[in-house]
């Protein structure tokens, strides 16, 4: 029953018109030359340009081109520009890949320096602020994702100080965000909780947080992707993302993440799309080996009878690909994906050992 928590120097700034508390929120950091990372869209978009203007003269420098999956050639140019505009803040505003990206700013940054964060007591070289457009939760983890566009490979790097400093939430940023990429971050972060709920590395208040999130986004999350200007819906919605970012600060992923990236950087299908294609599955093959923990799941997500069942219902009242055929994996990538997962730390790291035969089978049940 040992076990040891972690808690951040971090803030997470909460609620409709959150972003105006921008501004402020900088200048606590110390901000004087900040390094905004984003996507060409969110960077035009009129929440863009209303996020410039806060930002001010402090806004130093500007990386517009974050992709899917944060190739590993984005990284280094962003690195460059950052080395060479001297900047000493950096603020993402956009999806997962746009917090998990300037997290390798502030990695790799740090690596130069010869000053990479050792302990919990370290504090940042660059203090990153993320804001938050989708429910990923990559903005308050202290890891981050890259793929390599040569092999097709996704790793990643993180520490402790790699964790973003300070997050801001405003469930108004979320309403240009399309239904399509609300449900599949949606469901990246219910799968998040999910496994942080039974990761044999969770702390008692992992696993309490996660399964707060799990009843959150099963409750709300269909009712975002039905309405986007529905406030109500949006809030607890975005809630439950916070919770599942908080969640993985203190637990592991397993099987079901670690095939979810091996899948997403072979054939470049959203990473959330992925989550929600293999969830069920994983709790398929997870149930015997955490029968307790399947239970309270099974209870958080309104289905005590078959909780597996109960994902498998919501991506289809979502509206999304019901296999992974269908998203345009190939048998080629499965047998690519196979071979991989042996050496995937997540994987590796599941509750219930997973085989090259035991991943074949949940791929194939998922096809």
């Amino acid at each position: 029953m040992a076990w040891e928590h972690t808690g951040f120097a971090q803030q997470i700034r909460f609620g409709s018109g959150a972003l105006d508390e921008l501004s402020s929120l900088v200048r606590d950091v110390g901000a004087r030359r900040i390094f905004l990372v984003t996507t060409e869209g969110r960077l035009g978009s009129p929440d863009g340009e209303r996020l410039q203007k806060i930002l001010g003269r402090e806004l130093t420098s500007t990386f517009a081109g974050v992709q899917s999956h944060v190739p590993a050639p984005a990284v280094q140019a962003a690195v460059q520009q950052a080395r060479r505009d001297g900047v000493d803040a950096v603020v993402s505003f956009g999806g997962g890949s746009c917090a998990d990206l300037a997290k390798a700013v502030c990695y790799f940054t740090e690596r130069e320096a010869g000053t990479p964060g050792a302990t919990w007591l370290d504090r940042p070289a660059l203090p990153h602020v993320a804001i938050p457009t989708t429910y990923s939760g990559a903005e308050l983890t202290p890891f981050f994702g890259m793929t390599d566009p040569t092999t097709r490979r996704k790793s990643g790097g993180g520490g402790p100080t790699i964790a973003p400093v300070a997050a801001i939430y405003d469930p108004d940023l979320t309403v240009s965000t399309p239904a399509r990429v609300r449900a599949e971050t949606g469901m990246n972060a219910l799968a998040h909780c999910v496994e942080c709920a039974y990761s044999p590395a969770r702390t008692p208040e992992a696993e309490a947080v996660a399964l707060a999130g799990i009843r959150l986004i099963a409750r709300w999350l269909p009712a975002v992707v039905d309405d986007a200007v529905d406030l109500l819906a949006r809030t607890h919605m975005f809630e439950g993302a916070v919770l599942g970012g908080r969640a993985l600060q203190n637990a592991t992923m397993g099987v079901h993440h670690g095939l979810a990236q091996l899948i997403g950087g072979r054939t470049g299908i959203p990473h959330g799309l992925a989550n929600a294609l293999i969830l069920a599955e994983a709790i398929r093959f997870n149930a015997e080996a955490v029968p307790e923990e399947m239970g309270r799941i099974a209870e958080a997500l309104g289905r005590p009878d078959d909780p597996a069942e109960a994902v498998a219902e919501l991506v289809g009242r979502l509206g999304l690909p019901r296999g992974l055929s269908d998203a345009g994996v190939t048998d080629d990538d499965i047998d690519a994906v196979v071979r991989l997962s042996r050496a995937d730390p997540n994987v590796q790291f599941n509750r219930r050992p997973v085989s090259e035969d035991d991943a074949r089978a949940i791929l194939e049940a998922a096809f």
